[in-house]
């Protein structure tokens, strides 16, 4: 590998905007994130389910076959 050309490796924070804030290694010394872990509907358990079904339904009722 060639010398002095590779950026430096170090320690790095990184801040969520939820207001956690955890350490890496990064090239960066600072990271500003929108989402972590800590507040992603994925890992918080809080999924919201989107009811596909019932708005077909709807569509269906609203736009099926109409008389003309």
């Amino acid at each position: 590998m060639k010398a002095d050309i590779h950026p430096e490796y170090h320690t790095a924070t990184v801040k969520c905007a939820c207001g956690n804030t955890f350490q890496t290694r990064s090239t960066q010394s600072e990271i500003h994130t929108d989402v972590c872990s800590q507040c992603h509907p994925f890992f918080t358990g809080k999924q919201r389910l989107v009811d596909t079904a019932g708005r077909v339904e709807r569509f269906r009722q609203k736009f099926g076959k109409q008389s003309t």
